[in-house]
């Protein structure tokens, strides 16, 4: 018996760890790359299999060592079976992030001890990909090991503005990576205690060479796709491109469910005995599995039933949200357009009201908040919201104004008292009207930024407005103006989804909501009631292209930390707002819209979501609103037909 060890090495060499958070919004502790040790050799794949005594390689000294158990195979089967192997893994089939030293290091211990590599290195770190930000550097990637068509020349995807800084320094890291990786550059890594990634990725094929590690393939994913295939077969190679394309689409993407998808090439390595335990007789053979049993089987190249029977396969894996087969016009017809505040002010008389705070206020950066308003932002607002002509071209908002403008405003927020921000407040509700405001918070909000945003920034002074007596007409005038400031952000996509997906700014922006929805001045529920239809409509939008491309609809968390605790929240608050609303029906109808939003296609909705609407009584409380009495305070309940069509429909199909 011999032991088989795993080297585990940061190609990164801290940078990972160090850089991932600020560049992806996730912590990813390394870019790892292995090795196996056994029978006294170091044996790794790079620029083809290389062989070196244990811990003389390139990398140095590996940062943890990993007891893989022993092996009961001798020596010269081993290295019988790595004779094989270089014909597979060679150089030119290297790719960092789907055929790299882990997918070799995983095959190696499979064939000697019959188990695989730790999940948090086999699922390459490949996590960011799941990100926009990843996802625009994915060109990159791929260009560094994908040779162009005969005669075409090479392309590589620009960055767009803002995000090239971030998405060049990124590409640098990941080409210095493939270079320690491929060639030997870079220096040793420095021996420290065993950790543990806290994020890892996901590669959207697995390449098979040996019945262990496909049976832990098919022992990891729910559904499963196998594909058998020889480099001797004409229709196997028509198809592949096919099947690598269903892979990038119906494997699993940001933690969202997907079938695993596993080529086995039967000429590689243990590749025949895999053929023949499964009963493959000739390539192209598909194989799906559900649960880890063999529920289908498909032979020849067809791409249409292939991805027919995918499609059946993940349905059988994954039921559709229930909703999905309940017919609701009166929902659907809701448009997910976001409800904003577009009057325009005299913008004159704001900055005098404005100014005259400020003189009476103690800071001492009074001449240069009041020039950068007078000089720079009052007049980006009147060409922007107060042309000569409907026909006139409307300015962006410029980076280095806004940027001023911020400074300016915190200053502000630090010196003014809250009665006295509304204009300051009111301001920034117009520039959100401006999509480049829009782009440019969301830049503010990603992890790292390190600077205040304004789309948050009032939203201690609102809710501190909240609890101010009823009579304090400063407060009461913050609350509503940055109510509608937050209503105008959520025009902007981006930001509404950055917004909901950070915590801390959820949480900051539910904080002002929740109390908001109950308040006593009527303008003010009317503000917080559309605020939360766009909340609940950022959702719906994200729910729904989920459903639509096949990758949502299913009983699974939505993106951000704490979200199923935070849908409670908002549901149980939109409903005490429905029971307590007695006399606007346009409150009604926005606070019923948005509880329509947040219900449909709610993840867990049979389960959690179900059991706590009849706890709350939610199908009583939405069908008082139709009849005179506790209810409601005119004749008959709420008026409007489309209002009524949506709270019986509410109350008759997500809450019964």
């Amino acid at each position: 018996m011999a032991s088989v060890k795993l080297y585990v090495y940061d190609l990164s060499n801290g940078m990972a760890r160090q850089l991932s958070r600020q560049l992806t919004g996730r912590q990813i502790d390394g870019i790892w790359h292995t090795s196996v040790v056994v029978f006294g050799k170091e044996i790794f794949y790079g620029q083809g299999i290389d062989i070196t005594a244990p811990g003389r390689s390139h990398h140095g000294q590996p940062m943890q060592i990993i007891d893989m158990g022993e092996t009961a195979l001798d020596e010269e089967t081993f290295d019988e079976y790595i004779q094989e192997m270089r014909q597979h893994y060679t150089a030119d089939k290297y790719h960092l992030l789907e055929f790299n030293c882990n997918s070799f290091t995983d095959d190696c211990v499979g064939f000697l001890t019959g188990g695989n590599i730790p999940s948090f290195i086999k699922d390459l770190p490949t996590d960011f990909l799941s990100t926009p930000f990843g996802a625009a550097l994915r060109p990159t990637i791929d260009a560094m090991y994908r040779r162009p068509a005969a005669g075409a020349a090479p392309s590589q995807a620009a960055p767009s503005a803002p995000a090239a800084t971030n998405q060049q320094l990124a590409a640098s890291i990941l080409q210095a990576v493939a270079s320690q990786a491929q060639t030997g550059a870079g220096r040793p890594a420095q021996a420290v205690q065993p950790t543990q990634a806290t994020n890892s990725l996901t590669a959207p094929m697995h390449i098979i060479t040996n019945p262990a590690t496909f049976n832990n393939f098919l022992k990891g994913h729910k559904a499963a796709v196998a594909f058998f295939t020889s480099e001797t077969c004409p229709p196997c190679k028509m198809i592949e491109p096919v099947f690598e394309r269903l892979a990038e689409e119906k494997g699993p993407h940001g933690g969202r469910s997907g079938a695993g998808f596993a080529k086995v090439d039967i000429d590689v390595g243990m590749g025949r005995n895999l053929a023949s335990e499964w009963g493959i007789r000739a390539t192209p053979t598909f194989m799906f599995f559900l649960g880890g049993k063999k529920v289908d089987e498909l032979k020849g190249a067809d791409q249409g039933e292939l991805r027919t029977q995918i499609d059946l396969l993940l349905f059988q894996a994954f039921p559709p949200h229930p909703h999905t087969a309940i017919s609701m016009p009166a929902i659907q017809a809701l448009s997910m357009k976001s409800i904003i505040f577009s009057q325009v002010p005299p913008i004159d008389t704001v900055l005098s009201k404005l100014t005259a705070s400020i003189d009476s206020s103690s800071t001492t950066a009074k001449e240069k908040i009041k020039s950068t308003l007078a000089k720079t932002v009052v007049p980006y607002l009147k060409s922007r919201f107060s042309p000569p002509n409907a026909s006139a071209i409307l300015p962006s908002a410029k980076p280095e104004m806004l940027t001023a403008w911020l400074q300016a405003t915190v200053s502000s927020v630090d010196a003014l008292p809250t009665g006295d921000l509304f204009p300051l407040v009111d301001m920034w509700r117009l520039a959100f009207l401006d999509p480049s405001v829009g782009t440019w918070t969301t830049q503010l909000i990603l992890p790292g930024s390190g600077a205040p945003n304004p789309a948050t920034l009032f939203l201690g002074k609102a809710a501190a407005a909240n609890d101010a007596p009823a009579g304090d007409k400063g407060a009461r005038n913050v609350l509503l103006t940055a109510l509608r400031l937050l209503c105008n952000a959520f025009s902007s996509p981006t930001l509404a989804r950055r917004l909901l997906q950070d915590a801390r700014a959820r949480g900051a922006l539910t904080e002002v909501l929740v109390p908001s929805l109950l308040h006593a001045d009527a303008p003010v529920r009317t503000a917080a009631a559309s605020l939360a239809f766009n909340v609940a409509a950022t959702v719906q939008v994200a729910r729904v292209e989920a459903v639509r491309t096949g990758k949502g609809g299913r009983e699974e968390d939505e993106d951000g930390e704490g979200a199923e605790e935070w849908r409670v929240e908002i549901v149980s608050a939109l409903l005490e707002a429905v029971d307590r609303e007695k006399a606007s029906e346009e409150v009604v109808h926005r606070l019923v819209a948005a509880l329509a939003f947040f219900l449909r296609l709610i993840p867990g909705y049979e389960t959690q979501v179900k059991p706590l609407l009849e706890v709350l009584q939610s199908r009583d409380i939405l069908k008082r609103k139709l009849t005179r009495g506790e209810g409601w305070d005119g004749e008959g309940g709420i008026s409007k037909k489309d209002a009524r069509k949506l709270v019986s429909e509410v109350a008759e199909k997500l809450c019964a």
